[in-house]
């Protein structure tokens, strides 16, 4: 990756939290990854944080705050919005109605987590390799 940024992982399932970093480290990602359980911690942490992440990939189904409810309050925060980081919901929580629900805000990306570690490490791989190279406001331009 050409990006040092980190990765900010919301999700609540210490089990998911565990996939999604042995993924990182099978695709031998440096980046920081940064969890937090709730959207209550990544909001206040996404306020304070100096550096943009790479990409917030975020659950949908959470205990405090829920992701759509995260991404309502990061389109509301002016100081986030200008930071324009990527949004991507990586969710075993997938219906039309909350597809729907998502793209009428503004995120990335829409993915059901896959089942098997070689499936969600292909999925990371995917996600990852678009947002480090696709350009946006936070791209360094070098």
């Amino acid at each position: 990756m050409t990006s040092r940024a980190p990765i900010v992982v919301i999700e609540d399932d210490e089990d998911d939290q565990f996939f999604i970093q042995e993924g990182i480290k099978r695709l031998d990602i440096r980046n920081p990854l940064v969890f937090f359980s709730n959207g209550v911690e990544a909001m206040a942490n996404l306020v304070a944080a100096q550096e943009s992440p790479l990409v917030i990939l975020c659950d949908v189904n959470m205990p405090s705050m829920n992701g759509i409810e995260l991404r309502q309050l990061i389109d509301l925060n002016e100081y986030l919005k200008m930071k324009c980081i990527p949004f991507v919901f990586l969710t075993t929580a997938a219906d039309q109605g909350l597809v729907n629900m998502a793209y009428h805000m503004t995120i990335q990306g829409y993915f059901k987590k896959e089942r098997t570690i070689g499936g969600l490490t292909e999925q990371m791989r995917s996600i990852l390799d678009y947002w480090d190279k696709c350009l946006h406001p936070n791209s360094h331009y070098d």
